[in-house]
């Protein structure tokens, strides 16, 4: 038997014991996963300024806090959402009981991707275990470092039946895929997302598919603009660019234009220095392939600011490009790095048109102080989660869901969603045996005229 078709049984196994489904077992494990973060902290800042070059602030506020947050907002709500969940019925009815009851898909998959190669790979397995499910995950093999951490961490933690980690590259991913699991979490590119879901199609098996695209920030004449600026420099250049919810691209309005990039300038010298691949805490390209891919689009448009890299080192300085059009390289795809091109409108309603015409992105960032033009801006235009005056903040909340629509990805977690996307919704009606209703049963012209008139 294959190792991994073994670790799939064992977990399957496991998960028929019936082990996992209490709330005292789901508390212990959240527990333990909350106690193994804590006591690997040391190591798990080593890891990820190995891999990406993230500073302590940005791997704790990212990364590692997240998680802590995550697993302490489910602790104090979990056994409020495992209660079956009472609903109404009809007055054909009557006398029953109807109610919702959560239960576990049983095991579980979570493909993680390399730009937040610790929280990505254990948000979802966080939901998976409040939910009673065992899980296996599959880290990035881009970033080896937080790949092996995360390896030993979870083998000292936790029996290789309950939770394991698979390590490897596109051949263990394919593995994996051909196993027979009843949910599978992936976050990842659009492209690798629509594999997954194919492959999953093979069982039926559920799953939930976190992608990305290009997520625009629209900024109208009577945004602050100062404000403005030091928010989307922000969003758009923590780690580098890499995050799936950044800026990819700014729409401004023309008037304000000048004003913004002068204050954005400012904004990027003001968080990363005077020259920013020289600081030792800015976070580096994942390595040499994307460092090309993303080198490749300076030669779109103008350099406002940056433009400036680093082969050695694959850092690439924060880049705002201008005079861009859609049919620019850097148009076509999520740029996935810290270049930020800017295009100009004169009207809302063009920059509707134009983002309608487009695949809907994982996320929306509108800066401007109408409440109507922010209502329309809302209510005209698809995409998986958003902010109005600000960017990345809307994920750190526990009480959205946060996930993508269309090409951007399907189903969503965090907080109550991450443990509703790990249940299954079982329909339960608990039926009284003192009386019997005989509307139900056929021969009676009684019966069949008042069935009518309830069902009319």
């Amino acid at each position: 038997m294959d190792y991994i078709e073994e670790i799939v049984q064992n977990q399957r196994n496991y998960f028929h014991t019936g082990k996992t489904l209490s709330y005292n077992y789901r508390v212990e494990q959240l527990k333990a996963l909350r106690t193994m973060l804590k006591e690997n902290e040391k190591e798990i800042y080593q890891a990820l300024k190995k891999d990406l070059n993230k500073s302590r602030y940005e791997a704790l506020t990212t990364e590692l806090g997240f998680l802590l947050t995550e697993i302490d907002f489910t602790l104090s709500h979990l056994k409020k959402w495992m209660e079956p969940r009472k609903v109404d019925a009809p007055i054909t009815h009557k006398g029953s009981q109807s109610y919702i009851q959560k239960e576990p898909y049983g095991v579980t998959l979570a493909i993680a991707p390399w730009n937040y190669p610790l929280q990505l790979a254990i948000a979802p397995v966080i939901g998976a275990i409040a939910a009673g499910n065992t899980a296996v995950i599959k880290p990035s093999e881009f970033t080896k470092e937080t790949s092996s951490l995360l390896t030993k961490m979870i083998q000292s933690t936790f029996d290789p039946a309950y939770i394991t980690v698979v390590e490897g590259d596109v051949n263990e991913s394919q593995k994996l895929l051909d196993q027979r699991f009843d949910y599978i979490f992936f976050t990842g590119s659009s492209n690798v997302g629509k594999i997954v879901m194919r492959e999953a199609s093979k069982y039926l098996t559920p799953v939930t598919l976190e992608l990305g695209g290009k997520s625009p920030a629209i900024v109208n004449k009577d945004a602050n603009i100062d404000l403005t600026a030091k928010r989307i420099v922000w969003g758009k250049f923590t780690n580098a660019g890499q995050t799936c919810v950044a800026p990819d691209f700014i729409y401004v309005h023309e008037k304000v234009k000048p004003k913004l990039l002068k204050a954005m300038k400012k904004y990027i010298k003001t968080l990363y220095g005077k020259k920013p691949i020289e600081n030792n805490d800015y976070v580096q390209i994942v390595n040499k392939k994307h460092f090309t891919r993303l080198t490749s689009f300076l030669t779109n448009g103008e350099i406002y600011c940056g433009g400036t890299y680093d082969e050695e080192t694959l850092r690439i300085s924060p880049t705002i490009v201008d005079n861009i059009s859609w049919e620019d390289p850097i148009m076509q795809d999520e740029i996935f790095g810290p270049l930020l091109p800017v295009l100009t409108f004169k009207e809302l309603d063009e920059v509707i048109g134009d983002l309608k015409v487009h695949e809907k992105p994982l996320a929306l960032y509108y800066f401007g102080e109408n409440k109507k033009q922010q209502e329309k801006v809302m209510n005209s235009l698809s995409f998986g989660g958003g902010c109005i005056n600000d960017t990345l903040y809307h994920l750190a909340n526990p009480h959205l869901p946060f996930g993508g629509v269309g090409n951007s990805g399907m189903g969503s977690y965090h907080g109550k969603y991450s443990f509703d996307t790990f249940s299954h919704e079982k329909s339960i009606l608990k039926q009284t045996t003192k009386f019997d209703i005989p509307l139900r049963y056929p021969g009676s012209k009684l019966a069949y005229s008042i069935v009518k008139k309830i069902m009319k």
